[in-house]
């Protein structure tokens, strides 16, 4: 008996990080005023408390800011107002279902 209850929650466990899953988002956005270091620093400090945020990645060459974010908790533009919080501005380049496969 206390296997099969054990069993029947670890199904309805998984099966809700499942669900939350399917509502990752991947955006990219283009920010012109990370120009050194100190400003990809500073994207990085401010936008990691945003609400929903799963994975952050900066490319100071290219100038870009890729988040991964849960649909259900934040939005692109939550995201933008999270870099005018620090007068950047961020114009999205893509947007797009995230891959949560596991490589």
């Amino acid at each position: 008996m206390k296997r099969i209850v054990v069993l029947s929650l670890l199904a309805v466990l998984l099966g809700g990080l499942n669900a939350s899953a399917k509502n990752m988002r991947k955006v990219t956005f283009k920010v012109q005023q990370m120009v050194c270091q100190n400003c990809e620093k500073k994207v990085q400090k401010n936008i990691a408390f945003e609400k929903g945020l799963k994975e952050l990645k900066t490319n100071l060459q290219d100038k870009t800011v890729t988040i991964v974010y849960d649909a259900d908790k934040t939005s692109v533009e939550n995201l933008k107002k999270g870099f005018s919080k620090f007068n950047y501005e961020a114009k999205v380049i893509n947007d797009v279902a995230a891959d949560t496969k596991k490589k």
